[in-house]
């Protein structure tokens, strides 16, 4: 039986036109996966116009990965007008069915991805055209800006810290879906070793898809601490 993972997307202000809200989208995917799988999770994104990320997502993509599940979504012509959702989904490696045409394969999302692709490198076009006649105007650019330095060892430091709170949060990204379980089985008193046996158990591996151990349980819980 396939381990389905749901993924459903509104938006406040257009919802009420897309004919497609949350409820319908919820209908839609519970009556799909009820003849196809088990329903083990769902994860809702409220979108917002000036919202690149995604977390519901990221949350949902990790999930299904870790389990070797299919996220399932309501309606694939949503995918069409969210670059963001393509992008990730393209780079997860995941599964996935859209309800309303269940044949779509990953030639379908290529097809996006490349509609996408393609306006990005129209826009890059016209960036560089704009720096270029900038240029041609007298403007300076990258070393040649007045305001433009070698790094100093602070500086350096800085960006180093950076790089390392950068993966921090991916990796606390990857995990986030996880985490309420992992709070409350601390909070019952159950070790880092019994916490790992119960993920093993339930069929969750870590985002390398290898079983789990105490040490990873304490580190993603400690990054869930100094966060918070």
């Amino acid at each position: 039986m396939t381990k389905c993972i749901a993924y459903y997307r509104v938006s406040t202000d257009r919802q009420g036109r897309s004919g497609l809200g949350l409820e319908a989208q919820t209908a839609s995917v519970r009556d799909y996966v009820a003849n196809q799988g088990e329903l083990i999770c769902e994860y809702t994104e409220i979108e917002s116009g000036k919202r690149n990320d995604r977390p519901e997502l990221s949350k949902a993509l990790a999930h299904a990965r870790r389990i070797g599940g299919t996220l399932i979504i309501a309606k694939l012509d949503r995918l069409a007008r969210n670059v963001a959702f393509t992008a990730t989904l393209m780079e997860s490696g995941t599964n996935f069915v859209a309800v309303d045409n269940p044949s779509a394969n990953s030639l379908t999302i290529h097809i996006l991805a490349a509609v996408a692709e393609d306006e990005a490198r129209r826009i890059s076009a016209r960036t560089k055209a704009a720096l270029a006649a900038y240029k041609a105007r007298g403007g300076r650019l990258g070393a040649n800006h007045p305001r433009c330095r070698h790094l100093t060892p602070k500086a350096a430091e800085k960006g180093q810290r950076n790089g390392v709170a950068a993966n921090q949060r991916k990796a606390r990204q990857a995990y986030a879906d996880l985490l309420p379980q992992l709070r409350g089985l601390r909070q019952e008193g159950k070790s880092y070793r019994e916490i790992a046996k119960i993920l093993d158990q339930d069929g969750h591996t870590t985002r390398r898809g290898c079983k789990w151990n105490s040490i990873q349980i304490k580190r993603i819980l400690d990054r869930d601490s100094v966060a918070s």
